[in-house]
């Protein structure tokens, strides 16, 4: 597969990888990340996967930081371990009822069918988290059913209420935090995917597996980890 690695700066380097959204690729970009995290070089100070990338953070002051190019080029030429690597599998329970879904309407129009079907849509399938990004947490997760795949929102709301899960366009994805967006409200979960205090703060990594399970809003109040119910 090919990849090209590009300075980005004085601080980091880019490894780039064919432009598609591809769970093949997105392997290959995690499979280069761990394997640079696990030489650990001394002048890397982060290594973050995109969907087709790896941005490698480095201090450019660092005694080592001249030697980098060559180490990262060795790394990106190294065969991968798992063409298609497979993270965890994580179980996410959704409550689409109660006023969680605000705009299942609009989803249903757009797929021209009934509410019921884009619910049934969405739980069928199982998602392939890409990337974690945009806030802490949010994981964006594909693909959607093309049938309910609606586009985002023409205005985006100022606050989107946190556990909302979201589709736009190929993805979905849950909001860890109250925060503006543009992506469609079908639903709330009780987990929280980014969570300080907790042992292992996030919930989701690129990589990992999710499948979406329907729960109802007592169920919802009954489980909540945001305090709200």
């Amino acid at each position: 597969m090919d990849a090209r690695l590009l300075r980005a700066g004085d601080a980091a380097w880019l490894v780039e990888l064919p432009e598609r959204i591809d769970p093949v690729v997105n392997a290959r970009a995690i499979d280069i990340a761990s394997r640079v995290r696990g030489a650990e070089l001394a002048p890397v100070l982060d290594v973050v996967v995109g969907y087709r990338s790896v941005m490698v953070y480095l201090d450019p002051m660092h005694d080592g930081a001249d030697g980098i190019e060559a180490r990262l080029r060795s790394i990106v030429a190294e065969p991968p371990a798992d063409t298609v690597a497979r993270g965890t599998s994580v179980e996410v329970p959704v409550c689409y009822d109660g006023g969680f879904g605000p705009d299942l309407p609009d989803v249903a129009a757009f797929a021209r069918c009934a509410v019921g079907e884009v619910i049934e849509r969405h739980l069928a399938v199982e998602y392939r988290v890409f990337v974690v990004g945009f806030v802490p947490g949010f994981a964006y997760m594909a693909p959607v059913d093309p049938r309910i795949a609606a586009p985002r929102r023409t205005t985006p709301r100022v606050r989107v209420p946190r556990g909302s899960v979201a589709i736009a366009a190929g993805q979905t994805g849950i909001y860890p935090a109250d925060t503006p967006g543009g992506w469609n409200l079908i639903g709330r979960t009780p987990l929280r995917p980014y969570a300080p205090d907790r042992s292992e703060p996030f919930l989701f990594q690129p990589g990992d597996r999710v499948r979406f399970t329907r729960m109802s809003a007592s169920e919802y109040r009954g489980r909540t980890e945001w305090g709200d119910a």
